[in-house]
């Protein structure tokens, strides 16, 4: 196993989750429980812990039950235009599967039902949700704002007023909101997938690589928080950049094709990543100068923080230095480099590994961090394709060891890790697409325990949702895997769900705070 740490302030944490599980005395307890009450937990939870469960707009949002579809759909992202455009499904060889939007769970019409169940059912006190930046914003006429003020004239209005009853239900059904502001999703008018597909150079509305993008993302993330900012404390700006920068410029695949959806652009990936890193900076700035209201009572407006997907990493051959060196690489690009710079200011625009200058404007823009975790990913000595001249990209994961390593132990390694930057850290998504009636002892269970031993071992960690709520429609993969803890009948045109055995004792250990 590689370690992600040296550093003995957290030599306990890391010894902690190393021994998860290991001889638990059965008859002890981390909370008092009363004689005749509810058994004793071997894993309690902090006071006030949120067990919540996630989801993104672009992936549960369509396929209404009855609403129609100019009702329910947002037609006007570049990741709509990604799995409907019939040229880019069938002939650049995307590995996109295709399947008409109409086949998702339908959340824009049945939230209410939906957040009812995952209160009562699931005994959730949080859900993560996203606006849609396309939806809010659908028309061009968006890009020539300059101000806030500005930008609310070109606002959807019966959008956001959506957006306010769904928000509003959250809090009926008890549940805390964490609102992602960018879930990959871009307007069409900022970012023209299909056309950047086809000549990368000369496209004109090409996402992250106008540095527009910085400013206008910073000014949509501003109104964002203006408009819901006394229904919303807990932000996270944006989901898992580096998986943008992964697939959509480098080696999209039949795993994830993120649009563009170009090969071996390996200068654009690292101008993207810089973008993303900008952007972040702008949008933490201007929540935090819009959202005013303290709209759950606990003393602060807004916290506002990102999403990595932070992976645990081991060499593809145990003991070989080449592959170690590579694992040194791959996790200061994929864990450390968003991080050090938005935490530390630390800047490295020709990804070096060093450090050429700290950022004021970067530096200390986090008030926790958001962790999506699924995988253990094995490295080898080598180099990504057309990265030769940048250092830090003399890396190749092992395909052969596949992408999707449920690995239990990694949880308390990327915690661990997380928690040497001195922030709060909630666990934004965890999950599994395998057998709902074995997954959550085979996989859940295990996460949580080396989430818990990490907690007991000092990292501060506030929350865990689990990814996600409903089937949904998982990118490039259409409906194909199924991450629900409810399952949606997609063929049955009213959408029903049925609650999984996963997600009834996932409902039991939130309800207990523990298991």
């Amino acid at each position: 196993m590689i370690r992600f740490l040296q550093l003995p302030a957290v030599a306990l944490i890391a010894l902690a989750v190393a021994c998860a599980g290991c001889g638990e005395d059965p008859g002890t307890t981390d909370g008092e429980t009363d004689a005749g009450a509810a058994p004793v937990l071997d894993h309690a939870f902090p006071k006030g812990f949120l067990w919540g469960s996630a989801t993104a707009g672009f992936q549960v949002d369509m396929g209404c039950p009855t609403m129609s579809a100019d009702k329910c759909n947002d037609t006007q992202s570049d990741w709509y235009q990604f799995v409907t455009d019939k040229d880019l499904v069938k002939d650049t060889g995307l590995f996109i599967k295709g399947e008409p939007v109409s086949i998702g769970p339908g959340m824009w019409e049945t939230y209410d039902a939906d957040f009812e169940r995952a209160g009562t059912e699931l005994h959730n006190n949080a859900i993560r949700l996203s606006i849609e930046w396309s939806r809010i914003f659908p028309a061009a006429s968006a890009g020539t704002a300059t101000t806030i003020d500005e930008l609310a004239k070109h606002a959807n209005k019966e959008a956001v007023e959506h957006y306010r009853k769904m928000f509003a239900s959250a809090k009926k059904h008890g549940l805390k909101l964490l609102i992602t502001l960018n879930h990959y999703t871009l307007p069409l008018w900022v970012h023209d997938g299909k056309a950047c597909n086809a000549d990368l150079d000369t496209c004109k509305r090409r996402g992250w690589l106008d540095p527009k993008t910085q400013e206008r993302v910073g000014l949509y993330a501003g109104y964002c928080a203006k408009t819901f900012g006394d229904q919303v404390d807990l932000w996270a700006t944006l989901n898992e950049p580096f998986a943008v920068v992964l697939s959509g410029y480098i080696l999209p695949s039949k795993e994830r094709s993120n649009p563009p959806g170009v090969y071996l652009k390996v200068k654009e990936a690292i101008d993207v990543a810089k973008a993303m890193i900008v952007g972040h900076a702008r949008m933490y700035d201007a929540v935090h100068a819009n959202d005013k209201v303290d709209a759950d009572k606990d003393g602060k407006a807004a916290m506002v923080g990102l999403v990595p997907n932070l992976a645990a990493m081991s060499p593809s051959r145990e003991g070989h230095k080449g592959d170690m060196e590579a694992v040194k690489r791959f996790d200061y690009v994929y864990n450390r480099m968003f991080l050090d710079a938005l935490v530390h200011g630390k800047w490295d625009p020709d990804l070096d590994g060093k450090v050429d200058k700290v950022r004021d404007d970067l530096k200390a823009r986090m008030d926790y961090i958001g962790i999506n975790y699924y995988t253990r990913i094995y490295v080898r000595e080598g180099a990504l394709p057309g990265g030769d001249e940048f250092p830090m990209l003399k890396f190749m994961p092992d395909q052969g060891k596949g992408v999707w390593n449920f690995d239990a132990k990694g949880m308390g390694e990327v915690v661990t890790f997380a928690a040497t930057y001195g922030k709060p850290i909630i666990i934004t998504e965890n999950g599994t697409y395998e057998d709902k009636n074995k997954a959550f002892e085979l996989r859940t269970k295990p996460h949580l325990a080396a989430l818990h031993a990490a907690i007991k071992a000092g990292a501060d960690v506030r929350g865990y949702f689990v990814w996600s709520l409903v089937d949904n429609y998982e990118w490039n993969h259409g409906m194909a895997l199924r991450f629900g803890v409810y399952a949606v009948d997609t063929k049955d045109k009213a959408k029903p769900r049925t609650l999984t055995e996963m997600g009834k004792q996932y409902g039991a250990v939130a309800k207990a705070n523990g298991f």
